[in-house]
């Protein structure tokens, strides 16, 4: 049994080694003349430069991180800024105590213009109330004041402050809102 086991084991070695032979040496010819010039060639890898660390100074530079950069600053006193000619008088807006100085100019909506005795007038809607306004109305949260109406919008300039205290004007319209849009 040993014997037919090694006589075995010699033929199927024999079998393999006939298999690699003739069939393919044309093909490992060309693989072997094809890659016989081919050497990878790895770049040297660049001179790493030592890491050198840059002093950080902060004395004379304003931290973008105070609350005084993020919020500004209340009412009566001046930011971190200087003002500027802009600056609104809050006495005088809490003497007005205007209805329509209580709400933002976003949740407004002109319904309808007049045109009474040679003055424009425009009703604005804000909730359920409605008011008239004419030029040199004060309107909205950031001291607005109605500069022109056409029967088409309400131009208001407003007066805002950054985020460093200064004052500025923007403008602001309101449009004629349709009949549809209304409800």
């Amino acid at each position: 049994m040993r014997s037919s086991l090694y006589a075995s084991a010699i033929t199927l070695t024999l079998l393999l080694a006939g298999c690699g032979g003739g069939e393919h040496e044309d093909l490992q010819t060309w693989m072997a003349e094809a890659s016989k010039d081919l050497r990878g060639k790895i770049p040297p890898l660049p001179q790493i430069k030592p890491y050198e660390p840059v002093p950080y100074t902060v004395e004379n530079m304003v931290d973008p991180f105070s609350s005084s950069k993020i919020e500004p600053e209340k009412r009566g006193r001046r930011g971190a800024g200087q003002g500027s000619r802009f600056e609104p008088d809050f006495e005088a807006r809490e003497a007005r105590n205007s209805v329509m100085e209580k709400y933002p100019i976003e949740s407004m909506k002109m319904i309808g213009f007049m045109n009474i005795n040679n003055t424009p007038m425009a009703a604005i809607q804000v909730d359920q109330l409605v008011k008239q306004v004419k030029e040199g109305d004060y309107i909205g949260l950031d001291f607005g004041v109605v500069v022109k109406i056409t029967d088409q919008a309400v131009e208001i300039k407003e007066v805002v402050e950054d985020s460093t205290g200064d004052w500025s004007e923007r403008m602001n319209v309101l449009q004629l809102q349709a009949q549809e849009e209304i409800k």
